[in-house]
């Protein structure tokens, strides 16, 4: 169905379509607009299936509908307005009917950049709370004090200011901080949502320090906030704590991959250093087992997948070993661990320039040392080499080759390849 046939079946029985939320803020902030969600004022939910009996309800608190526009499956909602009578994002008493306003509809919203609307077919712009001026200004900023009301609107103001590189304003985050107490109760799932939208932002680093502004950073991501104030040599981070190194590095690996497995991985690497003894301080021995630990308390919290989980152990386990490697046969072995790393060895060498601001160089020609220690297979053997005898043949034949070739590599131009 065509938008327009859309609108004009809804206008002829009286109601009005608007479209709402994250489309029409990515219009004003001049951004590539994603999938149009409505909102129907003026019809209550009969009416609207009455007129359109394809659409599927998908709504079980509220009405909302799946209808095919313009070839695209799409979000239909009933205005609404709710009212806080529980906990949670499930707390809320709703009520959709037909003589909701779309400005009612829009000051339920989280912030004023989500609480626009256009109706349709004029595309006149409702804007009763001031989103075009924030975005103008480059200001998250709630709606009013019901932005609290659903606590995982604190991690997702967080969010789009790292998304799209916008402050908090200082009263919202007084919002955020209220969302305390019933955010540590919400679940897992919904926090890792945010989390991982946030790895995916052009600055990550932005999410994780609005979070402490607003004293929310030690009760959802306690792991992190143990990295505050945890001491470093100055001679090799420069940039200040654990904290503040973990933040450059995962600000540094997002301008190098939009990976959020990577980006994880780099958000993990240091875990470790939260839990050392002040002490031990400025120096961490052994906070990559440390960060393993650390790395499974967390898994038991939130929802992380299985990939996201393997590699940042790998990452906590490697990252201060693989730059120091020297002896052929463990070079040999991590590069062959690296070919099944669900990131591979180029994107763990991004993490490992990130941290040690520099590469060695095996990792930075990893790939053509894997060509050509991959290239050794067992029906190479010689004649009479068998069981476990092959494996043993194949990995020296892989160390001897490596070898042979780290020290006849030719590299030039930032083009490598062997002699």
């Amino acid at each position: 169905m065509r938008e327009i046939s859309f609108v004009e079946k809804v206008r002829a029985k009286g109601g009005k379509v608007y479209v709402t939320g994250g489309w029409v803020r990515d219009y004003q902030r001049g951004a590539v607009p994603k999938d149009k969600d409505y909102v129907i004022t003026g019809l209550k939910a009969g009416e609207f299936q009455a007129l359109f009996p394809e659409a599927k309800c998908a709504g079980i608190s509220f009405p909302v509908f799946l209808l095919s526009i313009e070839d695209q499956t799409a979000e239909v909602a009933l205005a609404r307005r709710e009212r806080k009578q529980g906990t949670g994002y499930r707390g809320f008493w709703v009520q959709a009917e037909g003589d909701v306003t779309i400005e009612e509809d829009l000051f339920r919203r989280d912030t004023t950049i989500n609480s626009m609307a256009v109706e349709l077919p004029e595309e006149r712009l409702i804007d009763p709370y001031g989103g075009q001026r924030d975005i103008e200004n480059r200001v998250i900023r709630a709606v009013s004090p019901h932005f609290s009301e659903d606590p995982v609107r604190a991690l997702r103001a967080a969010r789009q200011a790292a998304e799209f590189g916008f402050t908090v304003a200082s009263e919202t985050i007084s919002y955020m901080a209220a969302c305390r107490k019933e955010l540590v109760r919400e679940p897992g799932e919904r926090i890792f949502g945010e989390l991982k939208r946030a790895l995916l932002s052009p600055q990550p680093s932005i999410f994780f320090r609005v979070l402490q502004n607003a004293d929310l950073l030690a009760p959802i991501f306690p792991e992190l906030h143990a990295l505050i104030g945890k001491t470093q040599p100055v001679v090799y981070h420069p940039e200040g704590d654990a904290f503040e190194h973990t933040m450059a590095i995962i600000d540094g690996v997002a301008q190098e991959t939009t990976n959020p497995i990577t980006r994880f991985a780099a958000l993990a690497h240091d875990l470790g250093k939260g839990t050392t003894p002040k002490e031990m301080e400025p120096h961490h021995y052994g906070h990559e087992e440390r960060g393993l630990n650390i790395l499974e308390a967390w898994r038991k919290r939130l929802p992380f997948p299985r990939l996201w989980l393997s590699t940042a152990r790998f990452v906590v386990a490697e990252h201060m070993r693989a730059p120091r490697l020297k002896k052929p046969g463990k070079i040999v072995k991590l590069l062959l661990a690296l070919s099944h790393l669900p990131i591979g060895a180029a994107e763990f060498s991004i993490i490992i320039k990130n941290d040690h601001k520099g590469l060695p160089e095996y990792l930075a020609h990893a790939d053509d040392y894997l060509r050509l220690i991959q290239s050794v297979h067992g029906g190479d053997a010689p004649t009479g080499v068998t069981g476990k005898a092959v494996g043993d043949w194949i990995f020296a034949k892989q160390i001897s080759l490596y070898k042979n070739a780290s020290r006849k590599a030719i590299f030039s131009d930032g083009k490598s390849g062997f002699a």
